[in-house]
């Protein structure tokens, strides 16, 4: 699969999530003819207080509050929704608990109407923190990470969603492997773009066949953050990474998996704490949530992309 998009173009931004003294680590979905946005809310990057909000609008420009999910106990995290083919609405997250020696457990809820969720459970094994998920047919698939030492990056199927069980168990070790991001094909082929930040830090490229038990992954070369993936209708890819060549900024990517490299098609605005995007293909255009700090402190921004594909 080669990409087709050229060039993009941000048509127009939005800040949507200013309330608190930090808010990050953002995902975006539509879901019944709306739109929802859920990021972490806290006092700081790194502070034990993390609560997730989630925002609602019906057109992606007028945004109020649909819920606000907490744990009295946990420091939740980097919130991400999972489309399910029963109609509901599902969000992972990490749980953090333990103060300075924190330990991660992923937790789940669930929602039919984006407002009301039940939860949070824990899913997954404990310290293994479950970053993406994506159903292909009936079945869910997502990748987990190894918050402690043997750092590793580990493949997961469920048929609800909810009782994650081991497919591959070493996915990938080197390199301090951790978040991703994951998108099938309609001929059931996956693709995992993968963060590293070991030595080497370059992201890799994953692709697999069903059964995904045998993966083959391409060095890209550049180092990226909260990667996050896309499939369009031409069946090309983009993805929202954070780079780090030069000012460190939160950028829409073209995926080119036959020669392996991202090129990079435009930079939202942003800098410094920033990145962590949710990608949704919507009414011709590519719909970005994203936090940035750039203008003062760690806010959620809303990106309407348009993509203009090679002229043939």
């Amino acid at each position: 699969m080669i990409s087709r998009t050229a060039t993009a173009e941000v048509r127009a931004l939005r800040r949507i999530g200013d309330a608190a003294a930090h808010s990050a680590f953002t995902d975006l979905v539509r879901h019944a003819g709306a739109w929802f946005c859920a990021f972490r809310e806290g006092r700081s990057h790194l502070s034990d207080d993390g609560a997730l909000r989630v925002l609602t609008s019906p057109d992606g420009r007028d945004w109020r509050p649909a819920a606000l999910l907490t744990r009295p106990d946990a420091d939740l995290r980097d919130p991400r929704f999972v489309t399910r083919p029963d109609g509901r609405l599902q969000l992972l997250a990490a749980a953090a608990t333990g103060g300075a020696q924190k330990r991660f457990h992923t937790v789940a809820w669930l929602s039919d109407d984006g407002h009301r969720w039940a939860g949070p459970q824990p899913v997954g094994e404990p310290g293994v923190w479950v970053w993406q998920a994506a159903w292909h047919g009936d079945v869910m698939y997502g990748v987990g990470y190894a918050t402690r030492e043997p750092r590793f990056a580990r493949l997961y199927r469920s048929e609800d969603g909810l009782d994650l069980r081991p497919v591959v168990r070493t996915l990938f070790d080197g390199g301090y492997p951790n978040e991703s991001g994951l998108v099938f094909d309609p001929d059931g082929t996956a693709t995992c773009l993968l963060r590293r930040d070991g030595d080497p830090a370059s992201a890799q490229l994953g692709r697999a066949r069903p059964p995904y038990r045998e993966w083959t992954w391409t060095d890209l070369g550049v180092r990226v953050g909260g990667p996050a993936l896309c499939r369009l209708p031409d069946g090309s890819l983009v993805a929202g990474v954070r780079l780090h060549d030069g000012a460190v900024r939160t950028a829409v990517c073209a995926v080119d998996v036959t020669q392996g490299r991202l090129r990079e098609l435009v930079a939202l605005p942003s800098g410094g704490d920033c990145s962590y995007p949710g990608l949704v293909w919507h009414d011709d255009r590519l719909w970005v949530s994203y936090y940035s700090s750039h203008e003062g402190r760690s806010c959620v921004y809303l990106a309407e992309v348009t993509l203009t594909p090679f002229q043939v």
